[in-house]
């Protein structure tokens, strides 16, 4: 617990978006009389958020949406806080991470705010005795984002979510630098092997793909892009990225890192030709992308390592790093975003959450984008905190934007 303390009080010290909506909601109380029931990372950047909540009248029932990324002197330091319970356990098998949740929704939150829908998932299948209690909920990541619009086309979705993902501040800064950053640390710190040089395959060049891929470059990689979407691949080409099938990378690559949020992209079409001592992470979401299945039950012997698991196939070594679950979370040493990337995610997720209590009545179930005014706020206050002053239009520039009669 006193450790947990140390790294919350650590990561609010570069955390100042959040401190200054901490101030107003202190004073204005937005969530009084309310419970918001989460499953996010457990660590000192969420605990930060966390505490947000509550200081403005919040009570917050909180568990980990990853059995590998709570830390757990932070998820006791949370649990010590006024109005503040806290669920998760690292390492919890899967009956213990659902019992978890349940937990949470038993306390009947009115809104709820998930990285990876489990909670809204749990909701709508098992506990749907819930389901009136809850006015809305916000969503922070992608494969979370697609799975709920998913439901909402189906009409199976009860109530109103804010896709926090979807918001230019998390694309820009969350995905492209957070992902990108945490990653590469982690696999160095992990692995302690070099990046220059490497043949670096990343698969996905999405904003989180971009990320990586740009920022291992940086250190002296040879980046391969993996795509299915042709304009993505195009744009990979012409940023000068190295651009392939992933049947054609999988002999080639040192080290591949997965960023699509989706199943199967490193399967047994791939993984017998892998070469000697190749690294395999996934920085996108749940530990479906590599078939982690597979090497298990093919392979002739097995070692493991902290954070590593080798799998020896036909004599080659292949390295799975963290079980196939996010390399930036759930490696011994894997700390997730950087704090001040993490500060404008989580100031965009407080104002969601407040936007739900405030107007979640009045909106129809369903997917629904943050308001461009409350990611527009979230940058201002960054701006004024690292003391940085932008132009704003003039009444003549707004006039010329906004008419379609001014001439050229």
């Amino acid at each position: 617990m006193e450790s947990g303390d140390l790294k919350i009080a650590w990561a609010r010290q570069y955390m100042p978006v959040l401190s200054s909506i901490r101030k107003r909601f202190v004073e204005e109380q937005p969530f009084s009389g309310m419970t918001i029931g989460m499953a996010l990372h457990v660590e000192a950047k969420t605990a930060v958020l966390v505490e947000t909540l509550a200081a403005g009248g919040a009570e917050v029932h909180i568990t980990g949406c990853n059995p590998l990324s709570t830390q757990d002197d932070v998820a006791m330091a949370l649990d010590t806080r006024e109005r503040i319970h806290s669920y998760a356990r690292r390492g919890a098998g899967i009956e213990e991470y659902y019992a978890a949740i349940d937990r949470v929704l038993d306390a009947r939150p009115a809104i709820t705010i998930d990285d990876g829908m489990d909670l809204i998932h749990r909701i709508h299948t098992e506990r749907r005795d819930v389901l009136d209690a809850i006015i809305g909920g916000c969503e922070e990541t992608t494969t979370g984002i697609h799975r709920l619009r998913a439901m909402a086309q189906e009409g199976a979705l009860r109530f109103p979510v804010v896709a926090v993902n979807d918001t230019p501040m998390k694309h820009f800064f969350d995905n492209v630098h957070g992902t990108g950053e945490s990653s590469l640390a982690s696999i160095m710190i992990t692995t302690n092997v070099l990046i220059a040089g490497k043949r670096f395959v990343v698969a996905g060049y999405g904003y989180c793909g971009r990320g990586l891929a740009q920022k291992a470059r940086s250190l002296g990689a040879r980046v391969i892009v993996t795509e299915v979407d042709p304009r993505r691949a195009l744009q990979a080409h012409m940023d000068g990225f190295e651009v392939m099938t992933m049947d054609q990378a999988a002999p080639l690559g040192d080290i591949f890192v997965t960023t699509t949020g989706n199943t199967s992209i490193l399967t047994e079409r791939h993984l017998p030709n892998l070469k000697d001592g190749a690294i395999l992470a996934n920085a996108g979401h749940f530990n479906v992308e590599i078939d982690v299945d597979w090497l298990a039950s093919h392979a002739d012997s097995t070692v493991h390592r902290d954070g590593i698991d080798t799998y020896v196939l036909g004599g080659k070594a292949v390295h799975v790093l963290a079980e196939g679950r996010l390399v930036n979370l759930a490696t011994p040493k894997g700390m997730g975003h950087p704090v001040e990337v993490m500060d404008l995610s989580f100031a965009v997720q407080a104002l969601s959450a407040e936007f739900i209590a405030k107007h979640g009545r009045e909106l129809a179930p369903g997917v629904h984008d943050v308001p461009s005014a409350i990611d527009e706020a979230v940058a201002r206050l960054k701006l004024d905190a690292l003391g940085l002053s932008i132009d704003r239009l003039t009444p003549e520039q707004e006039t010329y934007m906004s008419s379609w009669t001014i001439g050229t």
